[in-house]
């Protein structure tokens, strides 16, 4: 539990002797971060706070067209079977959850009346319990009221094994129980610190119950409404072309006054990071464009133009290089890459170590990442108590190669390393933008000097992140050796970023490759930590298991950590977004308003 000095403190807060403000530097000077100290807070019984909202506009509508740019455009509208950011984004344009995570890692009520809290009879003292009252007089776009029955049915809706929800992790472990129509309670089998996981952000998203009934389970995959989404967002679908083009327009019975400033919404997908930076900040075509992955001095060269910039948001992003450990080119009952296989080449950890000690992040920064990129040897950059200080990156080839020939893998006539009859050659996979074919470039040159030969592969972005089961090209099936994207952290806690490498999170076919851990890596005392995490209510004991987790993931070399990336957005010089580091893009849409 909290030290007796920590105690103290919140004891202070709660009597009134201890501003908010002054605990946050305190803990600030000891190295936490703000949103971390708001945690502590509320674990200790403190209410939690909300940022100021600064929306100004006085009426609903009025505004326009939002025009938004999201290069890898979306190719479904479940929230639940959102694999990737951009299906997730898609999705928050209809979808809501019970709130959100605002700029500074607070919470901010959305479909829910007020944030729990122990002075509200919202949280219990043990860490077993919370309750969400929900808005009253909320509807669907169909005019039906959302209630309770919604919020449990998502929860059924996710944990049924046979429905294969991407959010499925995010409701294990609990039961959802109705209170009444405007109220449910949330029980965990466990003390659960991170009670702000189920039904807030990305895959908090409530799905009407009325519309998706009758595809619980196996017919989850058929239900029309995967493709026709019917929310309670600012606003109503109107249009959905699969990894094209959303629309939607304004909804007049929002629940929110004074909201949504636009009149219609569209989300353009396609073409790449580039042309879609060119379109905002150059040409002013669109309002906004998501993900500039772009090296910095085109971006700088474009911000010339006058009519749009580049926003920067801290999180805990990170660009890396995943290592299958299972073969890729080996089909066991009609699946490859299956857990019930060793990969012949990196299955050796003296391979995965060299291919770490090949990655300049150096250059990678310089020449592609500038202002957007910080090098690092984590996986987990941030909050801050959770980064780890144990780890180090370095770049060598002399070190990689000597370490290859120690471990029995000679350079042959042809340059390339081999071992027992196997040649070192390995398929690099990516998605295809600028910045990820030259870093693919800088790594690959380096694997060559070591006598690593290393075949590069590119794919369409909308079919590499894609949700289709049946494409044999996704990130989660990983028919690859190695594999490049980024991982975004939706949330100023660590749990739901880490969990995904828990053993029983392997993406298989039999959970339609929607487990997400696709490095089909099992360590049982990552498990261990992270289920030990969980239930963990000190919060100095719970950033040492992430760290913990973080190191056995470097150990055991994963992942290769290339950059702690910034989000970077294109916008007008007009619009004002609310953009948090610690949420996707869209998740707190209703808030967007334009400054004339």
């Amino acid at each position: 539990m909290f030290d007796r000095n920590l105690r103290g403190m919140i004891d202070d807060v709660k009597d009134g002797r201890m501003d908010r403000r002054a605990f946050v530097k305190r803990m600030i000077a000891v190295g936490l971060t703000a949103p971390m100290a708001n945690q502590i807070l509320a674990i200790g019984g403190v209410a939690m706070a909300q940022s100021p909202n600064p929306y100004k506009p006085t009426k609903r509508g009025g505004g326009g067209p939002l025009k938004l740019l999201w290069w890898q455009g979306p190719t479904l509208l479940n929230p639940h079977f959102a694999t990737g950011t951009k299906d997730q984004d898609g999705s928050r344009l209809f979808y809501e959850p019970l709130a959100s995570w605002d700029v500074d890692g607070h919470l901010n009520p959305i479909l829910a009346a007020e944030i729990p809290s122990i002075q509200n009879g919202g949280l219990s003292k043990d860490a077993k319990s919370v309750v969400w009252k929900l808005k009253p007089g909320v509807k669907w776009h169909d005019g039906k009221p959302f209630t309770a029955d919604d919020v449990v049915f998502n929860w059924e809706y996710a944990t049924d094994p046979a429905t294969a929800a991407v959010s499925s992790g995010t409701y294990s472990g609990m039961t959802v129980e109705k209170v009444d129509d405007l109220t449910v309670r949330i029980k965990f089998k466990d003390p659960t610190p991170f009670w702000a996981n189920a039904f807030v952000g990305a895959y908090g998203c409530i799905i009407p119950k009325h519309l998706f009934a009758e595809y619980k389970g196996s017919k989850s995959r058929e239900a029309p409404n995967n493709l026709k989404p019917v929310g309670t967002s600012p606003y109503k679908f109107v249009e959905f072309k699969p990894g094209d083009l959303v629309r939607g327009e304004i909804n007049p019975d929002y629940h929110m006054p004074n909201r949504p400033y636009f009149d219609t919404i569209e989300m353009k997908g396609g073409g790449d990071a580039v042309s879609a930076a060119r379109a905002v900040i150059q040409t002013g075509e669109y309002d906004f464009a998501w993900n500039i992955q772009v090296e910095d001095e085109v971006l700088l060269r474009l911000e010339k133009g006058g009519k749009g910039k580049t926003l920067y948001a801290v999180g805990g992003d990170i660009e890396f290089i995943a290592i299958n450990f299972t073969d890729p080119n080996t089909e066991v009952d009609g699946e490859r890459s299956s857990i019930k296989t060793k990969h012949p080449i990196l299955s050796d950890p003296a391979v995965r170590k060299a291919l770490a000690l090949l990655v300049d992040r150096d250059s990678v920064k310089k020449v592609i990442y500038g202002r957007a990129g910080r090098a690092t040897a984590n996986y987990l950059n941030g909050p801050e108590e959770f980064v780890s200080k144990n780890t180090r990156w370095e770049f060598s080839v002399e070190k990689a190669s000597a370490l290859l020939e120690q471990a029995g893998w000679k350079v042959g006539s042809d340059g390339i390393r081999e071992k027992d009859g196997k040649k070192l050659k390995l398929l690099y996979q990516t998605s295809i933008n600028g910045p990820r074919q030259k870093t693919q470039a800088i790594v690959k040159q380096a694997c060559q000097k070591a006598g690593i030969d290393v075949e590069l592969k590119s794919v369409v972005a909308s079919v590499f992140f894609s949700s289709d089961v049946a494409n044999p090209d996704t990130y989660s099936k990983f028919y690859a050796d190695i594999e490049m994207f980024q991982i975004p952290m939706t949330q100023p806690d660590p749990g739901l970023h880490m969990r995904r490498y828990l053993s029983r999170n392997v993406a298989t076919k039999e959970n339609k490759w929607q487990g997400q851990n696709f490095p089909r890596w099992v360590n049982k005392d990552f498990d261990a930590a992270i289920e030990a995490a969980d239930t963990e209510t000190d919060p100095i004991k719970r950033a040492e298991l992430y760290i913990k987790c973080n190191d056995l993931m470097w150990q055991d070399t994963v992942v290769i950590p290339v950059m702690h990336r910034l989000a970077v957005e294109a916008c007008s010089n007009t619009v004002r977004p609310a953009l948090s580091g610690w949420a996707n893009q869209t998740d707190n849409l209703q808030d967007w308003y334009r400054e004339t």
